[in-house]
């Protein structure tokens, strides 16, 4: 792990594999509830915007620009914050994802109680509240994790682990973090499309609950020498 990291590398790996659940969460709402357009899956929406001014399907040209101009602005924000409490490290990713866990607990609560529903134009509302949480976390795991936890993209993850493997070119190193990353995003998904039969603000609660777990952890959890590796 990174030495700038403030915590032990264990409690540092199970937050960022929480993380990347979270997304799979995250990712089952905005695909599955707002219209196929992903909030963390930048690749995803640019595909998706090429098929929509293709007109080879009826999808939105909004959603997916909505989606990443929202993302724009939450790395912006997250960049700014590593910027100025980079030298703290505690303290910055406490702050990061406090704030995440706020952006997404204010979506759950507007969801809850029906100030925004997944229909008409208040779908763009949630999209961009949800990327903007989105492009926050990028912006700081980007600058915390190595290549194998990156929690919301996971193709340099699936390539490491097939290209490093023994089969490959055998240089590939603790395996199981990626294996970990891969099961996390595939439980969250499968878990948050389950849970959407019955709620959505429910969903999206239980992601702000996670992210707002990260934050104690990286506030409260050990230093890496006060600890046992």
């Amino acid at each position: 792990m990174p030495e700038r990291l403030p915590v032990a590398p264990r409690w540092a790996v199970g937050a960022l594999l929480v993380m990347t659940f979270a997304t799979g969460l995250v990712d089952a709402v905005s695909y599955l509830r707002l219209g196929h357009v992903f909030v963390a899956n930048m690749t995803g929406n640019v595909v998706f915007l090429g098929f929509s001014l293709a007109k080879t399907d009826r999808m939105s040209v909004l959603a997916p620009i909505v989606a990443m101009a929202a993302f724009v602005v939450g790395a912006f924000f997250g960049g700014h914050l590593s910027k100025f409490l980079g030298g703290r490290p505690r303290c910055w990713l406490v702050w990061a994802f406090a704030c995440q866990a706020a952006g997404l607990t204010l979506t759950a609560l507007l969801l809850g109680t029906g100030v925004l529903r997944p229909e008409g134009r208040l779908v763009l509302v949630i999209i961009a509240l949800l990327g903007g949480c989105s492009g926050l976390q990028n912006a700081t795991v980007r600058v915390l994790a190595p290549r194998d936890l990156m929690t919301t993209v996971l193709t340099q993850t699936l390539t490491g682990l097939t290209a490093e493997s023994a089969l490959g070119t055998g240089t590939g190193t603790k395996p199981h973090r990626k294996i970990g990353s891969l099961l996390a995003m595939l439980a969250g998904a499968a878990v948050g499309a389950l849970l959407l039969r019955t709620t959505l603000a429910g969903v999206v609660g239980l992601a702000a609950v996670l992210v707002a777990g990260v934050a104690c952890v990286f506030a409260l959890a050990p230093a890496p020498d006060d600890a046992t590796v």
